[in-house]
């Protein structure tokens, strides 16, 4: 299979996995479809070392108080770093899919089927950071909370891998022909460069029964993506402002079956300079920097600005619709479905659980979010120790 990291466009200016959020899903059985496999979602938050310098070049050089005290914030705060743990949260989740009111009879049986079936046709799920990512900027600022030089955050990427096989990626990159727009006003936008997808290999149906997707039966398949970045900073007054979304990106991607390929996935790469096929809308503002007044060993003391922290959130949406002759046959669907529902109660009945986890990785130089989404009933210290959760 396909594997999306050959044809990722990236140049020198990119480091990939200075950042890496793990979202986990173990799916109930369903072997037709595959659903009773772990499927692992990861995100990825792509830096550079040269972004920086490009916006630079758009921009007259500030002077900037450097040396002995940029070099000790710098050290300051990779130390910090490495010192930073993790931590195991954990909650029930009652909201896994009820086709059990299929097995009820105070309903007219269409609307029952056409109710199941909607549900169905949706799947969602958010992807977030459980604390702060840190250093949206190499080193702190001594111009202001503001200040875009040493910008190091150049995008987001989302991966879906079914052992070696790649069942879902995408990735968005920093748009370099609209830098000017950090400059004048603090904001930047992304561009979707690359996009691998199969909505045979999709979450959809959205059912622990054992329905399989088919072209016969669905249509209209959408994939949604809403990206959030908010930001917690303390200004030079020592007002907290907390928890402050700075900005939204939106993708929302039809898929036209004409396009996929003979193995039913759809493969796109931006190359160098085109026009993106597909649009991502929505802009962000740069991080605000945290101000920390600092004394040097002369005891002068300075205004400074940090590194810059945030936190990404993820909804990730796959939609479609039923077709014509799915509809049509709704009957003998409805019967195929009450028999499965009838033989599967437990396992649509079942309570799942969250746990998550953040830590800081300093020998790869990466965050890393695990959040493991599982039945309750084999939730256990042994499974959450296997998974890396301790």
């Amino acid at each position: 299979m396909h594997n999306p990291l050959t044809t990722l466009p990236f140049g020198p200016r990119t480091i990939i996995l200075t950042a890496i959020l793990t979202f986990i899903a173990v799916l109930p059985m369903a072997a037709q479809n595959d659903k009773g496999k772990t499927v692992t979602y990861k995100t990825y938050i792509y830096t550079s070392d040269e972004l920086g310098s490009e916006i630079s070049k758009l921009n007259d050089q500030r002077d900037s108080s450097r040396g002995y005290l940029g070099d000790l914030f710098s050290a300051a705060g990779h130390s910090v770093k490495g010192l930073a743990g993790g931590y195991v949260t954990s909650f029930f989740d009652m909201g896994v899919n009820a086709i059990g009111s299929l097995i009820t009879r105070n309903r007219r049986l269409k609307k029952e089927w056409e109710e199941a079936v909607k549900k169905e046709n949706v799947f969602q799920t958010r992807i977030s950071t459980v604390s702060e990512m840190s250093d949206f900027y190499d080193a702190p600022s001594f111009d202001g909370a503001m200040d875009p030089k040493g910008m190091r955050f150049d995008g987001i990427g989302c991966l879906r891998m079914d052992g070696n096989d790649t069942l879902f990626y995408v990735s968005l990159h920093i748009d370099r022909t609209k830098l000017y727009r950090i400059i004048n006003h603090s904001k930047f936008e992304l561009v979707l460069d690359t996009l691998i997808l199969s909505p045979k290999r999709s979450n959809l149906p959205n059912t622990q029964l054992n329905i399989p997707y088919s072209f016969e039966e669905r249509k209209d398949f959408t994939l949604s993506m809403d990206i959030t970045i908010s930001s917690s900073w303390m200004n030079e007054v020592v007002q907290l402002q907390k928890n402050v979304e700075l900005g939204q990106f939106n993708i929302n991607i039809p898929v036209d079956p004409s396009l996929l390929g003979a193995d039913g996935f759809l493969r796109y790469t931006r190359q160098a300079d085109a026009a993106p096929r597909y649009k991502v809308t929505g802009e962000c503002f740069i991080v605000p920097r945290s101000y920390m007044g600092f004394r040097d060993e002369k005891e002068n003391f300075k205004d400074s600005w940090g590194t810059g922290e945030y936190k990404l959130s993820i909804d990730l949406k796959e939609s479609c619709d039923v077709t014509e002759q799915y509809r049509a046959n709704w009957k003998a669907d409805y019967k195929h479905r009450k028999e499965m529902t009838k033989k599967n109660l437990s396992l649509l009945e079942r309570t799942w659980q969250v746990v998550s986890k953040q830590d800081w990785n300093e020998i790869t130089h990466s965050w890393v979010i695990t959040t493991l989404q599982a039945p309750a009933d084999i939730i256990s210290n042994d499974f959450i120790n296997k998974l890396g959760l301790e």
